[in-house]
């Protein structure tokens, strides 16, 4: 009979019989340590934000100061404006630590503080009849909410390459079974933009776990069963232990494990079976004292899709009247390239919402020849799916090479925005012999627009396995809101000037 080799475990016996166990050193600075400082920093932030849009209102809409009381009280409202938009977004919980560093809740939050700010200068200026300025609050206002959104984006980016580097990540404990544990690890090891690190894992039953999986990387060092659970927290230096589902822990033992970790001010996370459902979307309701996740349906249809589609032709109107001096440029450009020999505008038929299909419209960035080239390539192709990438493509112009890189071939797809084929943000539009092959699920991309920019646009583009784009995609028709979008807009600035993923 042949043996079969088991992963091996560290033994924690010992460690919870004995009470002075020292704990392991975390690796950098403690969570409760830069998780204030980021706080503080944040504050400061807000506080010369608030006096940086205050002062350049009062300067561009009266100018030179006088004596004159009438200036004299719009140098108080200036002085004061910035503490009253630490209170708004205090008040909005902009500095609570459970909506900043991921997700788009603290951008919401922003943007709130600043539409509250604005009414409460309305109701006490109207209250001390004071005539305030329209001027002065039309700057001020949309000044200070774009910045404080601008700069908490950079001040998170900053955050997550400490992150990217393995600094300041949360020191997790996964706890439930084998299989399951592997693939949390592995999606946690995949990105690092949540700030979890992975140091350990208790499984049901340690010493059944094949060692194949174990010494392939697919789990962390195994730190005992769920009894060992507290132990492995002191051991390992953990400030947040992650439970997946499994029947062994819930209820009553659950129960008993976060009163086990409150008292080391270790975090509990409960992971649940839902894929790609953002947290805007899910709703806790207590039935009998147990907590029921609900689930809202996705934001397909209503007003908020009408505001997205008045905004993206209004905005797709103002780039094209704004961008067609570059527009004029980069035709002649590309018909005075050398290999010239067709049309500046590249049309190509692709599947829209609903499945109808439309043309799109981008700048032509290779070679009159290249459908005709693509047969003797499709060896070379580096991506899987029914997509064909090429780092070094050979049918690409040389002008091409520099419009993709910047993105500028896409221009022309603003077209197609303002004629209500496409949207600013959405999935990627997919060509015919794409959706030929969807499966089921994949076909759910359809139910909305595509974009010109997306998550896939600013999560690593062309460097996107196939399944992870798809992923990408159908996480956006999930959870799309004009949050999302914003926020997709401004990353997407970042990506181009950086030329992340382009070729």
């Amino acid at each position: 009979m042949n043996s079969v080799d088991l992963a091996p475990v560290i033994d924690l016996t010992a460690v919870r019989n004995s009470s002075t166990a020292p704990p392991a050193d975390p690796v950098g600075p403690t969570r409760s340590g830069w998780q204030s400082r980021y706080v503080v920093t944040l504050c400061l932030v807000d506080l010369t934000i608030g006096l940086a849009s205050a002062a350049a209102a009062l300067g561009l809409r009266f100018g030179p100061l006088t004596a004159d009381p009438y200036h004299r009280g719009y140098l108080w409202i200036t002085i004061t404006l910035p503490f009253g938009w630490m209170v708004a977004l205090t008040l909005n919980r902009a500095y609570e630590t459970r909506h900043l560093f991921v997700g788009n809740d603290e951008y919401a939050r922003v943007f709130r503080a600043g539409l509250a700010l604005t009414a409460t200068l309305a109701i006490v200026s109207f209250a001390v009849d004071f005539r305030l300025a329209r001027g002065y609050v039309i700057i001020a206002m949309p000044l200070l909410i774009v910045a404080g959104v601008a700069v908490r984006y950079l001040v998170r980016r900053r955050l997550h390459r400490s992150w990217a580097r393995g600094e300041r990540l949360h020191r997790v404990i996964l706890v439930g079974h084998g299989l399951a544990v592997a693939e949390m690890t592995r999606r946690l090891r995949r990105e690092r933009f949540h700030g979890l690190g992975v140091v350990g894992a208790c499984l049901p039953h340690p010493r059944a776990e094949p060692a194949g999986r174990r010494a392939a990387g697919l789990l962390p060092p195994i730190l005992g069963t769920f009894e060992d659970v507290a132990t492995a927290v002191s051991r390992a230096g953990a400030d947040t232990v992650v439970v997946l589902s499994c029947p062994e822990i819930a209820g009553a033992a659950l129960r008993r494990l976060g009163w086990q970790l409150e008292r080391d001010d270790v975090d509990l996370i409960v992971a649940s079976n839902l894929i790609d459902v953002a947290g805007d979307r899910t709703t806790v309701r207590p039935v009998d004292g147990l907590p029921m996740l609900h689930v809202e349906h996705p934001r397909l249809k209503g007003g908020r899709r009408f505001v997205k589609s008045v905004f993206d032709r209004v905005s797709a109107l103002l780039l094209l009247i704004v961008a067609a001096p570059l527009l004029l440029a980069i035709t002649l450009l590309i018909r005075m390239s050398p290999g010239a020999g067709g049309p500046a505008i590249f049309r190509q038929e692709r599947v829209g919402k609903n499945g109808r299909p439309f043309v799109i419209y981008k700048f032509r960035t290779m070679y009159v020849d290249a459908e005709d080239r693509l047969a003797e390539l499709l060896d070379r192709n580096e991506t899987d799916g029914g997509l064909f990438k090429m780092r070094d493509d050979p049918r690409v112009t040389r002008v091409g090479r520099w419009l993709r890189r910047l993105s500028l071939d896409e221009v022309p797809q603003l077209v197609n925005v303002l004629k209500g084929d496409m949207s600013l943000v959405g999935p990627r539009p997919p060509l015919p012999r794409e959706v030929a092959g969807y499966p089921a699920d994949m076909r759910r991309r359809l139910v909305v627009k595509p974009g010109l920019t997306g998550l896939w646009q600013v999560s690593g583009r062309s460097d996107l396995s196939w399944e992870e784009s798809i992923r990408l995609d159908l996480s956006y028709v999930e959870n799309w809101s004009l949050t999302m979008d914003l926020a997709i807009l401004l990353r997407t600035l970042s990506a181009v000037i950086r030329s992340s993923g382009a070729y």
